[in-house]
């Protein structure tokens, strides 16, 4: 029996029974694996996700440093100009629930530069189909080619990346994916370090980077791939194709486990205080957040407009006039590396077959296990805390200001109400993280 007593401000729950068939649906007995993931036969490979875990964490594929924040304080991963400093453990941290619970004020993420979105937590991520805030990349596979390739993150290329697997993870490579290409031989392949990659800080103390489009291996730069042959260009992106598909395997093992809520729903009366159970109740009634964080993890994978106006980030910009998923699904369809091309294993009707009106200004559905975990909340971290989630949503998001319609309704919860649904959505953790 739960040992709380009754009050004017704290009732015991009430549920009916459409209630607790509608919550049965967020808790079965087992949480569910990953689904097969047709673009990636190494998906549930324990050999590639072990690779995966080692390139998940090496700095060595990245280049330069290049804005000025970088200033080798905490919040930094060093110093302007200094090489190696960004692996993918430095924006999703296994202590900070695979979050950003780095950067300063732990909205976006300073790689290379700052980012313009928080980057997401990747407990469960193997649950999703699209990935990102807007669905750009339709694979775990294909996903690291971004942080790579990108000047604010990695800042640094497909080839130099290929090169530093080459000398330090060949056997490893090589035993699950066969004979890699002769990187070590500079006829082919031209020779690149860490500032040979990549654009390049005008001198040490300046945030503007100088890329002159040489020597820097990222297709469509004017090097086009340092003039490698057609052959080689492909043997390349192959190599990190393959890199991408280990990392799909670890990322796919990360989750964030069985909560005190699936405690409460199968037996256990005291996991969830009756805040929490009330909660629970609004959950899936009359706060209507189940219908887009549905299912055992709590998302639809959807892309939903909630009408959240732009605001200053990082005290650095605006993150104005983003459109979301109608800007990310279309690189998605005609991105090369996706999982109707000739890197994918196989392609399951994932990806959309064309932009429509409702992805403008539509971002995805985030997974709710393990919320409380996250530093920040909404696709630029502008919300500071679970309370303030809550409380956009109560009033609908924000009147204008977003591209796009938003789909939202008023609430009209009471404030007590509103402090029940953040007990539930803290219930929804572990007491302490499975996610390492």
């Amino acid at each position: 029996m739960n040992s709380e007593s009754g009050a004017a401000d704290n009732p015991p729950p009430a549920f009916s029974a459409q209630d607790m068939a509608a919550l049965a649906l967020l808790s079965p007995g087992t949480l569910p694996l990953p689904p097969a993931d047709a673009s990636n036969q190494f998906a549930d490979n324990p050999q590639a996700a072990t690779l995966g875990k080692q390139l998940f964490s090496d700095t060595s594929f990245s280049g330069p440093l290049l804005d000025s924040d970088n200033d080798g304080s905490a919040g930094s991963l060093g110093r302007v100009g200094e090489t190696g400093k960004v692996a993918c453990a430095s924006c999703h941290l296994p202590s900070g629930g695979f979050s950003d619970t780095r950067s300063f004020q732990r909205q976006i993420s300073l790689g290379a530069g700052w980012g313009r979105r928080r980057a997401p937590s990747l407990l469960d991520v193997g649950q999703a189909r699209l990935l990102m805030w807007d669905g750009r990349r339709d694979a775990l596979y294909n996903q690291p080619f971004g942080p790579i390739e990108s000047v604010v993150e990695m800042n640094s290329s497909r080839l130099f990346a290929a090169e530093q697997i080459f000398h330090t993870y060949k056997d490893e490579y090589e035993a699950l994916f066969g004979a890699m290409p002769a990187l070590d031989d500079s006829s082919q392949f031209p020779a690149l370090s860490a500032q040979l990659t990549g654009c390049q800080p005008l001198n040490r103390t300046s945030p503007s980077p100088k890329c002159d489009g040489t020597f820097h291996g990222i297709p469509g730069d004017q090097a086009e791939f340092d003039g490698m042959s057609p052959a080689n260009q492909l043997a390349v992106t192959r190599v990190i194709v393959n890199a991408g598909k280990a990392l799909g395997a670890y990322e796919r093992t990360l989750s964030c486990g069985s909560s005190p809520f699936d405690a409460w729903m199968h037996g256990d009366s005291t996991a969830l205080s009756w805040a929490a159970q009330r909660g629970a109740q609004l959950f899936v009634s009359k706060g209507a957040c189940a219908s887009c964080h549905s299912g055992p993890f709590m998302s639809d994978q959807k892309f939903h407009n909630v009408g959240l106006r732009p605001q200053v980030v990082q005290q650095a910009f605006t993150d104005s006039d983003d459109v979301g998923a109608a800007g990310g699904i279309a690189e998605a369809i005609a991105d090369p590396l996706n999982t109707r091309g000739e890197f994918s294993d196989g392609s399951d009707g994932r990806l959309p077959d064309a932009v429509t009106s409702e992805m403008t200004g539509a971002f995805r559905t985030p997974i709710l296990r393990c919320v409380d975990q996250r530093p920040t909340f909404m696709h630029t971290g502008q919300v500071p805390t679970l309370s303030a989630v809550v409380g956009f949503f109560n009033r609908a998001g924000d009147a204008t200001g977003y591209p796009g319609a938003s789909e939202l309704h008023q609430l009209s919860l009471t404030s007590r109400e509103q402090s029940d649904l953040v007990a539930f959505l803290k219930s929804l953790s572990p007491p302490a993280s499975n996610g390492g």
